[in-house]
């Protein structure tokens, strides 16, 4: 299927709150991952987000140069044309953006997307992500409504983030109190009062609730998705709307328990990144390879190896299928499994 309209991701978002479902939003850095994601999401009967960071960026593009907005474009490019393959429907995000990277990144992608939108096609991304969680409330803020009018024009969303991930990923890092690490009503209001709830542009919020990135046991990190719906409840309160007014993004989640992923989805999560875990099933699955194959990938004492065996192809095959069973595995602990309407 082809690459979600605006209005087809806006249906997804739409259908996963009220399903009380998820979508996964995979990161990748490569046409390989790509690939994995395309098989997973197939192999689970799931719609799902593909979705690349500065640094991923930075490596589509080649890593001894530094062209991140050249790299999103190329990995869109590649998922448009090979996604036409695939019977699910996925959307295109970029991920984790902050101050320092807007100028290089979002900004050139977003004027990329407005030439698109004046010739009558779609935006190429369905939505951005603006990482304000390393300035000040009120600037995170200012900076997203400056973005918003932009995105709505394009018939795309924002990814805000109002409270701080903990951890690090490619680069952008935070090491904060810990309670920094969870999101309090009275943020959520006054990102509110600013950005509306819908009437200015769609956004997704990212609410952290004790996520931090990168490696972590289940209960090594002292998660509380409950929080997320009392924020739900104190916005319905102050501006008298329905139930869960906001669409909300899980970052952090390596480690959580099925536990608390269903609790956070609940509570209005509608997608929900990873990363950490489809690296390492990736990379895993290459050792695993190598290790079982020494003899045939390596030449050793003058043999000649086995071409079979060191051909890219073949270990990149195992690790792609290997990469897709966690992809399916995600979309079963978000719910998204056996979903898609494509």
């Amino acid at each position: 299927m082809p690459v979600a309209s605006p209005e087809q991701y806006a249906e997804m978002l739409d259908r996963a709150k009220a399903g009380s479902f998820a979508y996964p939003a995979i990161n990748v850095s490569s046409s390989q991952t790509i690939n994995s994601v395309l098989q997973g999401l197939t192999e689970a009967g799931s719609d799902g987000i593909l979705q690349v960071t500065t640094g991923g960026a930075d490596y589509f593009a080649g890593h001894t140069v530094k062209a991140r907005a050249t790299g999103a474009l190329a990995f869109a490019k590649y998922v448009t044309e090979v996604a036409k393959n695939y019977p699910i429907t996925v959307a295109l995000h970029t991920d984790h953006c902050p101050k320092d990277a807007l100028p290089g990144f979002v900004l050139p992608l977003l004027e990329a997307s407005e030439e698109e939108v004046k010739a009558g096609r779609n935006p190429i991304f369905q939505s951005h992500m603006w990482d304000g969680s390393a300035v000040p409330l009120d600037e995170n803020i200012d900076i997203a409504a400056e973005l918003l009018p932009r995105m709505k024009n394009i018939n795309a969303i924002l990814e805000i983030e109002v409270g701080v991930v903990g951890g690090e990923e490619d680069g952008v890092a935070h090491e904060g109190s810990n309670e920094a690490l969870y999101t309090t009503v009275a943020d959520v209001t006054k990102a509110v009062e600013r950005l509306g709830l819908g009437e200015n542009g769609r956004y997704i919020s990212a609410l952290t609730f004790g996520n931090v990135h990168g490696v972590y046991k289940p209960g090594g990190v002292k998660l509380r998705p409950e929080l997320l719906g009392e924020i739900q409840e104190g916005i319905a309160a102050t501006f008298g709307t329905g139930p869960k007014p906001l669409d909300l993004v899980f970052h952090g989640g390596s480690g959580s328990t099925d536990e608390e992923i269903a609790l956070a989805v609940r509570n209005g999560v509608v997608k929900m990144n990873i990363d950490t875990d489809t690296q390492y099933a990736f990379t895993r699955s290459i050792a695993g390879y190598m290790f079982s194959n020494y003899e045939g990938v390596l030449k050793l004492d003058g043999e000649v190896g086995n071409k079979k065996q060191y051909d890219p192809r073949a270990w990149g095959k195992v690790a792609e299928s290997a990469m897709a069973v966690r992809v399916v595995e995600a979309t079963k602990q978000l719910g998204s499994y056996g979903q898609s309407q494509s």
